[in-house]
């Protein structure tokens, strides 16, 4: 095997490995979350780590098999998704919101996993040498990125609801 296809099977053993851990991290993390929007939220983040890690598999046994980099048919949504499910939990919700520290605690952890694998996707990016591998990485980085964005958002909420509606909705006063 070429020495660049062994650093590409790296690479993307560890990308398998992270989004297992992150689907791990997200599925746990939805089971302990207190309220509702922190439950929904997580659990669509752990599926879409799922996706991930099938995108990846399905590259790596392309590359054993058969020693190229397949055409993958992966299109992220732009966390459309995510922000969907936000911007509904909310719409449902009572007005109530039960935080505890340690649902901060988990948003924080998240955003640094998330950079973390936006950064390793990026590095990958930079030493990869097919331009179907540069694209998927691309794409991959963004939607971490996006994720980050999204955490970012509920994290914002979970600090200060009221100063978070008043920024996102906009009210204006007659």
């Amino acid at each position: 095997m070429l020495p660049e296809q062994v650093r590409t099977l790296e690479g993307l053993n560890i990308a398998i490995q992270m989004e297992i851990d992150g689907k791990e991290f997200y599925a746990k993390s939805a089971e302990k979350s207190s309220n509702e929007l922190g439950r929904n939220l997580l659990a669509a983040l752990s599926a879409e780590e799922d996706i991930h890690r099938e995108v990846f598999i399905k590259i790596y046994k392309a590359i054993k098999d058969k020693k190229g980099w397949p055409e993958v048919d992966f299109h992220p949504d732009g966390g459309r998704g995510l922000r969907t499910i936000f911007s509904k939990a909310l719409e449902e919700s009572s007005g109530e919101l039960k935080i505890e520290v340690s649902e901060l605690d988990t948003v924080e952890a998240a955003r640094k996993m998330e950079a973390r694998t936006f950064d390793f996707y990026r590095s990958q990016w930079q030493k990869a040498t097919e331009n179907a591998e540069r694209e998927i990485y691309d794409k991959l980085a963004g939607q971490e990125q996006e994720h980050n964005l999204v955490l970012a958002d509920y994290q914002e909420y979970l600090r200060n609801p009221a100063g978070w509606f008043v920024k996102k909705e906009h009210p204006h006063f007659d």
